[in-house]
């Protein structure tokens, strides 16, 4: 996993430099469908990849984005309709059955069929219009890092290209020097401050949430920590009843119009006792963690879980655990 983190630089500089063809058709083909709503597909860290994107879409094009349960086609039997709409599946292997299942429904409801997936010749590949490929390399690690990076970079490229958003796409194509700063961010004081803690709130908003989510799953993978994902905005409405004094918080606070919001609510928590730490400079209570900015709003979130991924590595191993193999979990789930 360690290895995999120090790759995504490099892997994220290789799929920009390879993607080109197929990104711009894509965008062409988004821009003559002119959809008027997007459908995505996913489970997982792919899901959460997802919500990233839904952000990043509503954003700069303005457009809702709805991610499709899988089960409606494999399960339950249904197609939604999707005639004036497009439909992104993301999914690492490519073989989930209920996601490849999903993408065909998609596809036959009418929808542009769109995939992202670190496996080409995929049978999810198979079942769409176009094939966005990782090019990240095997990743041996069952916790997702390298792939679900370059998958919401696959996302904002995609969406850069279509919007014809010129900022958005030369901070994309920065991404892999933001990234390289990221990866260096040492994180390591959370280590032995959540010594003896097996619960916490990762909070997060916009993008910046989608980000969130992702950490707190990472935490469960590879920590058996309880974490739970909130947005800022949300805590206060039930969740904050089991902030004790100590209960450990990790704000994730990105460099947008959010993070004055998350890193308010980060020192609230802390100056009701809690542990908190804060991906901000904004002064209070909590404890600051150092951050790559990106110079945009909309890339910023990103550069986050590179920084988190380092922590929750070391997190895993300094706890007696194996993050590359966590217990009861395999790299490739194959759902219905």
């Amino acid at each position: 996993m360690r290895r995999e983190i120090n790759q995504i630089p490099g892997v994220i500089a290789t799929f920009l430099d390879k993607s080109g063809p197929v990104l711009d058709a894509a965008g062409a083909a988004l821009r003559e469908r002119d959809p008027l709503v997007v459908a995505t597909v996913a489970r997982g860290s792919s899901d959460h990849a997802c919500a990233y994107l839904k952000y990043a879409t509503e954003l700069t094009l303005g457009l809702p984005v709805a991610s499709i349960g899988p089960s409606i086609a494999s399960i339950y039997g249904k197609d939604v309709k999707l005639a004036r709409g497009a439909a992104i599946a993301v999914s690492q292997s490519g073989k989930s059955p209920d996601i490849v299942g999903m993408a065909q429904s998609a596809r036959r409801s009418g929808a542009l069929s769109i995939a992202i997936t670190n496996t080409a010749g995929s049978p999810l590949a198979e079942a769409s219009d176009f094939t966005i490929d990782l090019h990240a390399g095997t990743e041996q690690s069952v916790a997702a890092t390298k792939t679900f990076v370059a998958s919401v970079v696959a996302g904002l490229a995609l969406i850069a290209r279509w919007s014809g958003d010129k900022a958005l796409l030369a901070a994309v194509n920065d991404l892999p020097e933001a990234l390289e700063r990221a990866v260096h961010c040492d994180w390591s004081e959370m280590i032995g401050a959540l010594d003896g803690h097996n619960a916490l709130y990762v909070l997060g908003r916009g993008p910046g949430f989608a980000i969130a989510n992702e950490a707190a799953l990472k935490f469960k993978e590879t920590c058996n920590i309880q974490a739970e994902s909130y947005s800022a905005a949300e805590v206060m409405h039930g969740p904050v009843a089991i902030v004790t004094r100590g209960y450990p918080v990790l704000g994730l606070a990105a460099r947008d119009a959010a993070e004055a919001s998350v890193a308010d609510m980060t020192h609230k928590l802390a100056g009701q006792g809690a542990l908190s730490f804060l991906t901000s400079s904004l002064p209070g209570a909590a404890r600051a963690l150092p951050f790559a900015a990106t110079g945009h709003s909309i890339t910023d979130p990103l550069a986050l879980i590179v920084s988190f991924y380092g922590l929750v590595e070391a997190l895993s191993r300094h706890r007696g655990f194996n993050p590359d193999l966590p217990p009861a979990l395999k790299k490739v789930t194959e759902t219905v």
